[in-house]
This record gives structure tokens, sequence and C-alpha cells, in this order.
């Protein structure tokens, strides 16, 4: 039997470490971009897009030094969407992971700034992978550089503005989501078979896009109903956030007993694009962990 909480801090520690290494920079004449930088990465957050780059990269028989890089990346852009989500234009909180949010820290225009220099720094830890070859660093950089931007996460946040204060359907807000929430959890699994170059089959890189797709959109319920029936403490953000901003989400179309049974069905899905791989326990646990998730 796996212990997957184990798993996860293990991948966890490691992550740290790498992310501490990667931040390590400072500048004595601006050093508060690089404080602000290390507090909207550091010490928090799930890492769940550098646990499946991880995993999906030793699923297929790669090696962790090829995928870190890659995953400190990803983190860095996960980071920076939730710095610049959090600002006074966008959704306006004041807690993020059980702290003050990044501009209730350092101010707006910081923060704004903070988020810019994640978002570039993202792209410099891709492309110091000294572990893999010219053309995996480039498959790397596409494929961050399009499931970040205005066909991915980005275009997601359009939507979920252009959504606020007036109904949209449910297949316009699974759509959102795909983009908002999916296309980084894609785009973590698929730099995990990327690392792992070669060892990573054709019939594998899209059982792991299946995989993604299908918790990506169950990661996105479970929030929605923790939005609803979370313990604040816990969740680390404030209750009742998309209420207040008159989001529509899940919850606006089920109860909270139907979303966890859409969750469990995209849960389900997801383990079993994967269930024909060697090696998949630990995905699998993984996909359950985040099902019943309370933060």
């Amino acid at each position: 039997m796996i212990d997957i909480k184990t798993v996860i801090n293990s991948d966890a520690s490691l992550m740290e470490a790498a992310l501490e290494k990667y931040l390590s920079m400072t500048d004595d004449k601006y050093p508060v971009l690089f404080e602000a930088m290390r507090y909207g990465v550091l010490d928090g957050g799930k890492r769940v897009r550098p646990f499946l780059a991880i995993e999906f990269c030793r699923m297929a028989g790669g090696c962790d030094e090829a995928v870190i890089p890659f995953a400190v990346a990803i983190e860095c852009i996960h980071s920076y969407s939730l710095v610049h989500d959090d600002l006074p234009c966008m959704d306006n909180d004041d807690l993020r992971r059980g702290k003050p949010t990044n501009h209730k820290k350092f101010g707006e225009a910081n923060a704004l700034l903070c988020g810019d220099a994640l978002l570039t720094f993202a792209f410099e830890a891709a492309a110091s992978n000294d572990k893999v070859s010219a053309k995996q660093i480039v498959d790397a950089i596409k494929l961050l550089s399009d499931m970040s931007g205005a066909n991915g996460m980005i275009g997601g946040q359009q939507i979920d503005l252009l959504s606020e204060g007036r109904s949209i359907d449910m297949d316009t807000l699974k759509y959102l989501h795909s983009k908002k929430t999916g296309c980084l959890i894609r785009c973590a699994a698929a730099l995990g078979c990327i690392a792992a170059g070669d060892k990573c089959t054709p019939e594998l890189y899209e059982a792991a896009d299946k995989y993604a797709s299908g918790i990506g959109l169950c990661f996105q319920i479970i929030d929605d109903i923790l939005d609803v029936t979370g313990d604040e403490e816990v969740f680390g953000k404030p209750i009742g956030s998309d209420a207040e901003q008159n989001k529509t989400t899940f919850m606006s179309f089920m109860s909270v007993e139907d979303a966890y049974k859409e969750a469990q069905r995209l849960t389900n899905e997801a383990k079993d694009a994967i269930s024909g791989f060697e090696g998949n326990e630990i995905l699998c646990e993984f996909a359950d962990y985040l099902l019943n998730r309370n933060k």
C-alpha cells in the first residue's frame, strides 16, 4: 500500500529545495522584488503541478535531475498567475495559502512586477536544463508558452472576466476551466513526459494528457465545493468569495452531492487512462487524494 501523503511530502521537499536554489538570486539595489518572488513561491501551496511533472517523468523511466528545471518553471508560472489573480483589479483577495496576498504585503505595483518576474524567470529555469537535449528544451518552452498564454491559462482568465456578473452555461464553464485551471495541469504532466525523452512512448504521453484533463476539471469542482463548504483556516483563502463576486461555478448548476459525484466520475476516468501502464499506482492514489482534499 502506497502512503500517498509521504510521497507528496517527499516530492514537495525536493521541489522546495530546488525552488530555494533557483530563487536565491538578489540585488541590493532592489531586494524587495526578489523577496516578493520568494514570498509568492516558497513555503506554501500543494505543488500539484511539480508533483505531476516529477511522477510522470519517473513513470516513464526518466530521472529527477532532468525534470526538476521544468517543474520549477511551471511552479513559477502557476505562482505568478496567483499573484496577479489576487490583485484588486482581478479577484481582489486578501489571503492566499493562509497568508496575506502578495499585494497586501508588498503593494500592488510590487506584486505586479513580482508576477512579471516569475513568469519570465520560468523560461530561464526551463532553458537552463542541462540534463536534456536542446530539442527537449525547445519542446518544453513551446508547451509552457502555449499552455500558459492566450491559448491556455490566460485565455481562461479572459473568459472568467467576461463571465463576471452574467450567467454562463455549463459547457462554457467547463471550457473556461479547461483553460484557466486545466491547461497548466496538462502541461505539467506533459513536461514530465518530455523530460523522460525517448523513454516516454507516444501512448503514455497521450494517456498522461487524458489523466491530467480529468484531474484538472475534478480539481476545479472540488475547489468550488470547498468555496461553499470549506474551513477558511484550512482552505487558506476566504470562503464564499466566488458568490461575493457573482461568479458562475459548478455550484450554480448542481448540489454539493452531485458535484462530488461528477468529480468522482472524472477521477475514475483519469485513473482508467493510465491503468494499463506499469508504475501507475502513485498517480492513481494522487487522483484519489485530490478528490478527497479539504484545502
